[in-house]
Parts: structure tokens; C-alpha cells; sequence
């Protein structure tokens, strides 16, 4: 089948490359630990010049061999490889947020081997308390462009720093941020909390939903600061072992977030019905997620699979780069 674009999902830590064909199908794939804060540093030849540009380096690692094969073909890229700190900074565009804003605000670099390289802005919340984001704004276009009868709905993308969109008649009107996974990974290995747990690979669901359930009970009604202390207390009473405490602290701490989301959602919407919900991540933290949705009376949960390929596919063929969106028969 012949390849149509490359598309490249570059974040802080990794880089994926992704070889679509018609309609965005995938083709090939591949991943490197070349994240725009690691990046090769060794200097070498490319395109027949001695290069020591990192993202250069790390591009022509990626898909050197299919520009090659395919002489010509289109390259997209999102992500954090668009940030001030990227390769080429593409700068964010305002809430509401559309395929097509996004698509006419592609930035780009050429890179050594003559090769026009377009890059996806972010997408920035201007508040009291502003939000932006990178590289999920594609996702949730991948998804609504897969899904385009859903009107209202709420994606969530779980995460070190998880992000809640709500969307409406295709447009990112509004999104939320939480540290929770980084404010997990925090307390459990560098706080006391992380002096008795015991981590032994499997999932302690009773002790999950446990967190979850305290989080969403009169008990946590203090927040997060007051019950995390509870990981500690209930292991010193021998009311949790071990093994259970770090599954403890993530129920706590994504039902506290999901708690807060909720509230909110009231706030806005008001007797308005709960939205839908689709998840966009890594299965075993969407499947805790989805325990936790039940668990705090979200309804339709649903799971979304290749997100950002979809969305780098449609955004390049809003943006021209490819021509049709059809599989060929």
C-alpha cells in the first residue's frame, strides 16, 4: 500500500514515528528515546553533510529510510517538539480550538535533507488561571474526527499531568489539568508515604477502589493534603499492607480528581446531563480510570485507539499535504 505521510509524535521523552497510507492507516511504526530533552549528541552524516543538530539527528534516525523510499512524501509532527524548547516553536492557539484553526497555524522547518517538516501549535486556555497544552489537542481531533456524530462530550487523556477537554460541534472549548500521576509519583518516592509501601507489579483493585471510595466520601471532604496521610496511618494500624498502600494512594488520588471534575462539571452545565466520556492512554491506566469514572457516577465511558495518528492524518489533510481521505479499493 503506498505511504502518504509521515507523521511524528515528539514529546519531552519520546519520539514516535508513524507511516500512514490511505485514509491514515498504519503501515509502520517505530519508537525512540529521543525526546526533545534527550536528544542524540553525537554528530554524524546526514544527507551527505556532517550534522550535529540534535533534532536533525533524531529526525533522520526516525524515518531517514522512508524519506528515501519515498521521495516527496508529506511530514507532520506534534507535540512538545513545537514548544519554546522544540525544534521550531509553534505557537498556541486560543480556546475554541477546530481542526481547522489548527491546520492553518502549522509551522515550519526544513530540515538538512531538504524536507519541510510541519508542526502543530498547542492549544492555550486563557483564564485567571490559564491552561495549555501540547500534543493532546491532536488526540482529541483523531478521536472527534473518528467519532464525528458525538456533539458533546468530555475526552480524557490520563497522565502525569491528566488533561479533561470538553467538546462541542467539533470544536476544544474548555480543558482542565491535574498533576496526578506526577503528584503520585512524587509522594510515593519521595515522601514518608514511600518508607513502607512494597511494590510487587500486580493491582490491588480492593485497594484502588478503596482510595477512590475515601476520596469520594464525607472523609474527603478535606482533599487530597489531609487524606494521603491516611496511606500511612491505615498501614501503621495494619489496616492496609504494603502491597496494597501504593494502589491506595492512586484510588485516592484519581478519585480526588475525579471528584473536583465532577464538581465542576455541575458548576458549568448545571442540571444539564453528565456528558460522555472517551478515554485516550495506556490500557492499564484508562482501566483504573474507568473504575474511578464508575465509581464517581459517570455514566458512558468509553476508549478511543490511535488518536494521534488519526489526528496528525486529518490535520494534514485539512492542512493540503495529503490529498484524499478515502482507502483506496
Amino acid at each position: 500500500m503506498q505511504a502518504q505521510l509521515i507523521a511524528l509524535d515528539w514529546g519531552t521523552t519520546s519520539l514516535r514515528a508513524y507511516l500512514l497510507g490511505p485514509a491514515g492507516q498504519v503501515l509502520n511504526t517505530r519508537s525512540l528515546d529521543y525526546g526533545i530533552m534527550q536528544l542524540p549528541v553525537t554528530p554524524r552524516q546526514v544527507a551527505g553533510q556532517q550534522c550535529a543538530d540534535g533534532f536533525e539527528l533524531a529526525f533522520d534516525e526516525a524515518c531517514g529510510d522512508w524519506l528515501d523510499a519515498h521521495p516527496g512524501i508529506p511530514v507532520i509532527a506534534c507535540g512538545m517538539v513545537g514548544s519554546a524548547q522544540g525544534w521550531r516553536e509553534a505557537p498556541y492557539r486560543e480556546t475554541p480550538a477546530s481542526l481547522q484553526a489548527l491546520s492553518t497555524a502549522l509551522q515550519i522547518v526544513r530540515s538538512v535533507r531538504g524536507v519541510d517538516v510541519h508542526i502543530v501549535p498547542g492549544v492555550i486556555q486563557r483564564s485567571s488561571l490559564p491552561n495549555v497544552m501540547r500534543g493532546e489537542e491532536t488526540q482529541v481531533l483523531g478521536v472527534l474526527q473518528s467519532h464525528p456524530l458525538i456533539n458533546d462530550c468530555l475526552i480524557g487523556l490520563p497522565g502525569s499531568h491528566s488533561k479533561w477537554v470538553q467538546v462541542q460541534d467539533g470544536c476544544l472549548v474548555h480543558f482542565d489539568t491535574f498533576m496526578t500521576g506526577e503528584l503520585y509519583a512524587a509522594a510515593c518516592d519521595h515522601t514518608i508515604l514511600g518508607r513502607t509501601q512494597q511494590r510487587d507489579g500486580s493491582f490491588d483493585q480492593c485497594a484502588f477502589e478503596r482510595g477512590v471510595g475515601v476520596a469520594s466520601s464525607t472523609d474527603g471532604l478535606l482533599g487530597p493534603l489531609s487524606t494521603l496521610f491516611s496511606a500511612r496511618t491505615l498501614g501503621l494500624t495494619g489496616q492496609l499492607s504494603a502491597t496494597a498502600q501504593p494502589d491506595y494512594v492512586s484510588g485516592l488520588l484519581i478519585g480526588h480528581e475525579l471528584c473536583a471534575l465532577g464538581n465542576a462539571l455541575h458548576h458549568r452545565r448545571g442540571e444539564q446531563a453528565m456528558p460522555a466520556v472517551i478515554l485516550i492512554g495506556n490500557s492499564q491506566l484508562c482501566e483504573r480510570y474507568q473504575l474511578a469514572l464508575a465509581a464517581c457516577g459517570f455514566g458512558d465511558v468509553r476508549l478511543a485507539e490511535q488518536a494521534t495518528e488519526q489526528g496528525l492524518w486529518h490535520l494534514a489533510h485539512a492542512a493540503g499535504l495529503v490529498r484524499h481521505n478515502t482507502l483506496e479499493g
